[in-house]
């Protein structure tokens, strides 16, 4: 089985569409990216075609033989952010259904990790619903801390969703000073 995760800076052949699918069908399993069904095609691309157009975003992608299957997005604080430049975040980390059970999330969070700590970022953010127990089980066995809960974080299904804030200490907060 061929799995490989790299940073994504153009797509390339059938990428895009692959991307996409993943993306609808992780949707529909409930990961969310605050939709609660596939909001159409055109719309999907458009969004993957913007995240690599904004410099302070940095698209990850997981491959399973060769298809483009799940990403991560590292995210640095725009420069209008001063004092909290040495924190940068994570957001949309999926694996499509049908391609969970390989290790292309822990890999993908590893790679974001190691970017983030490569540009200096001493901590790394993130949120994530209260129903997404594979997501916090990798969250906290990869080392991030809970540091709150928000009860009121997305409406699902009709009713409110927690959800759970965590951070991760990639470097002593002294090398800051």
């Amino acid at each position: 089985m061929s799995i490989s995760v790299e940073r994504i800076t153009a797509f390339k052949g059938s990428d895009l569409p692959d991307i996409c699918q993943a993306t609808e069908d992780a949707i529909v399993d409930g990961i969310g990216f605050n939709w609660l069904s596939p909001p159409g095609r055109e719309t999907i691309e458009s969004f993957y075609k913007g995240v690599l157009m904004v410099p302070e975003r940095m698209l990850f992608g997981g491959r399973l033989e060769g298809t483009l299957v799940a990403s991560i997005q590292l995210i640095k604080p725009s420069k209008s952010k001063e004092t909290s430049a040495f924190a940068a975040r994570i957001e949309a980390h999926f694996v499509a259904p049908w391609a969970r059970g390989h290790g292309l999330a822990k890999m993908l969070l590893e790679a974001a990790e190691r970017e983030a700590s490569k540009q200096g970022f001493s901590t790394l953010k993130l949120d994530v619903r209260a129903s997404q127990a594979r997501a916090l089980t990798l969250y906290r066995e990869c080392g991030y801390t809970q540091w709150g809960t928000l009860p009121n974080y997305e409406y699902v299904g009709g009713s409110m969703v927690s959800g759970h804030f965590f951070y991760k200490q990639l470097k002593p907060l002294s090398e800051l000073i």
